[in-house]
């Protein structure tokens, strides 16, 4: 009788999710994506503090010159204004601080437009790291997405998660494309 109580062991067998692979697979690949689009924001943010920076000097650069400049002019004024015995020494000494306002005026415009050319390279860059952090942003909510599938075994968050993480690749790749 106790042979007849006694169950035979079947192993139990769990049906796997057919696309358990394949989601799997594409988990791991926006995975990949995300470092990836990581990565060049992270680059595009530090190029763009440096730019910033070099912008920075180059307003002070910009300042320091100004400077230079109204005390050449408050010079060749107070030269101009003095009426000293020795007129013609004083002229000459005159003249060459005129020359030098002349040339302070011309640094300061070169100068202004490296900052600002400058200043509007860290523009762009600032934009292409917003494209990248965006991008970056809708891979990491299409992984999460698909990896719902697993959990539910239902497709339609597969296809949603691959659709946000394609407008995630397509954002990055606009920061890319962006000169």
């Amino acid at each position: 009788m106790e042979d007849a109580a006694e169950i035979p062991e079947i192993p139990e067998r769990r049906e796997e999710y057919r696309y358990t692979l394949p989601v799997s697979l594409t988990i791991s690949i926006l995975a990949v994506l995300v470092a990836g689009a990581t990565l060049l924001g992270h680059r595009a943010h530090t190029e763009e503090l440096l730019l910033q920076s070099q912008a920075t000097d180059q307003w002070a650069y910009y300042q320091a010159k100004n400077i230079r400049l109204h005390e050449m002019q408050g010079i060749a004024d107070l030269l101009g204004a003095l009426a000293p015995s020795e007129r013609k020494e004083t002229a000459v000494v005159r003249d060459k601080y005129l020359k030098e306002v002349e040339r302070y005026q011309t640094d300061k415009g070169d100068i202004s437009e490296k900052a600002k050319e400058l200043e509007n390279e860290r523009d762009l860059i600032s934009r292409r790291a917003d494209r990248f952090d965006g991008g970056e942003a809708l891979l990491e909510v299409g992984l999460v997405i698909c990896s719902i599938t697993l959990l539910t075994k239902r497709r339609a968050f597969w296809f949603g998660g691959m659709f946000v993480a394609a407008l995630g690749v397509g954002m990055a790749l606009i920061g890319l494309a962006l000169h």
